[in-house]
């Protein structure tokens, strides 16, 4: 009897949780919490742009500045948090992170001025990059190639479920309460979550890194240096399918809520109540995808190759935006956004997984961050023109644009990505 109580009592429990097998699926769980409300915080200032607008009386240029101090602050930083990923590791440069941004937005929802606002929105964007690289690693440490694209899609997941919940969280919170209540409940959180994390995170035992680094390109002790990165072809790739693909889907963040409400006649109560709809089907879809291109894996693919072929699948759907100008109603644009929103999400769950399966161990989160550091480039330069001619030359170029940006991201993809192997005797 006393051996049944150990089986099936709270100890037995406990240790079930603590085998390296369970814990890897409790990190994924934790990283999945924290890119939630990395996204949810980021979101604030599109859910509640009308509010913000007339809070700092902003036009729809003076929120592009707001919009693009976040993400130029973000493209800056992410090859940094990268670099210092692959150097500190993934634990003790998440944690710092997450706990950086958290007391960023508590400070943008006590700003007095915009002045103020602007300065904790750069802090948001220099500290926000930091989970998507360390993610990255854990995920490529913790997970071999038959899962790891189910796993990467899982933690990243946690964006799209981030703006699902931003819509109704954020403006229940604002109407409830006030504009400044959203921003502190949201940093609260955040500084939670980051405790959590660190209680959590481990590096994994040697057996289940040695499953991990058998569908990667080189052991855990061989990589390339910094300066002879930049000389990969595919690392160029992974730039160019970034800064030309990434975006749209900042469009579909910073732009879109506002879009609903200006163009589409959607008020803030019924952004809460619809505006989720995207990035649900979003994220269902884009899960769905990821465990597409490991089933592919498991088929007898190459890892890489699997990956190229499921997006091959669905990236041209993306040029539904190209009718969105012309649609009557607001459940017909949420409907095509709900596709090219799916897209978009697939393609950053993806290409996660693609460097994992083109650069050695070394190497992944600093490719990570210098990729994501250009993505939020691109988008950098999308968001001013969109600031500038939505409301001069209308929706209807910015949407033809934006059209042809996901088949050309997969152009590059097939051309210059492959896996790069370094000699043995590479210093890293």
């Amino acid at each position: 009897m006393k051996k049944s109580n150990v089986l099936f009592g709270p100890e037995s429990f406990l240790m079930n949780l603590s085998k390296p097998e369970n814990r890897r699926w409790i990190i994924v769980t934790v990283i999945f919490l924290a890119i939630v409300f990395n996204y949810v915080d980021r979101q604030l200032v599109s859910v509640l742009k009308p509010i913000i607008k007339s809070e700092f009386n902003l036009d729809d240029s003076g929120y592009a500045v707001i919009v693009n101090i976040f993400t130029v602050c973000y493209a800056a930083m992410y090859p940094v948090t990268g670099w210092l990923v692959d150097k500190f590791g993934s634990k003790k440069i998440m944690f710092w992170g997450i706990i950086t941004w958290s007391l960023a937005c508590i400070g943008g929802g006590i700003s007095k001025t915009v002045g103020q606002f602007g300065f904790f929105r750069g802090m948001l964007g220099i500290s926000e990059p930091t989970v998507f690289p360390a993610q990255l690693k854990a995920v490529t440490v913790w997970f071999p190639g038959k899962l790891r694209a189910t796993a990467n899609g899982l933690c990243q997941a946690g964006g799209s479920i981030g703006a699902i919940v931003a819509p109704f969280l954020v403006a229940w919170l604002a109407l409830s309460y006030s504009w400044h209540t959203a921003f502190i409940v949201m940093g609260v959180v955040g500084i939670l979550i980051g405790f959590a994390w660190k209680l959590v995170y481990r590096d994994p035992p040697d057996y289940i890194q040695k499953e991990a680094l058998q569908t990667t390109v080189s052991d855990e002790t061989t990589g390339f240096s910094w300066k002879e990165l930049w000389t990969r072809k595919s690392l160029w790739g992974v730039i160019l399918v970034r800064f030309v693909s990434d975006p749209v889907w900042y469009f579909c963040l910073f732009w879109l809520p506002g879009y609903l409400q200006e163009e589409s006649g959607l008020t803030l109560a019924q952004i809460g109540m619809f505006g989720w709809i995207p990035f649900l089907i979003a994220d269902i879809g884009a899960v769905g995808t990821s465990v597409l291109s490991d089933k592919i894996v498991r088929r007898g693919h190459a890892p890489l190759q699997a990956r190229k072929k499921m997006l091959v699948m669905i990236t041209f759907f993306t040029s539904l935006c190209v009718f969105t100008p012309y649609l009557d109603s607001a459940a017909a644009t949420i409907a095509v956004f709900s596709i090219v929103a799916l897209v978009c999400v697939s393609w950053l769950f993806t290409m996660g997984v693609v460097i994992a399966e083109s650069f050695p161990v070394k190497n992944v989160a600093s490719v990570q961050g210098i990729a994501g550091g250009f993505g939020a480039l691109g988008a950098v330069i999308f968001n001013y023109f969109v600031g500038q001619l939505m409301g001069t030359l209308g929706s209807e170029k910015i949407f033809l644009f934006m059209a042809f940006l996901h088949p050309l991201a997969l152009l590059i993809l097939w051309v210059f990505i492959k896996p790069e192997k370094p000699k043995p005797s590479t210093a890293s």
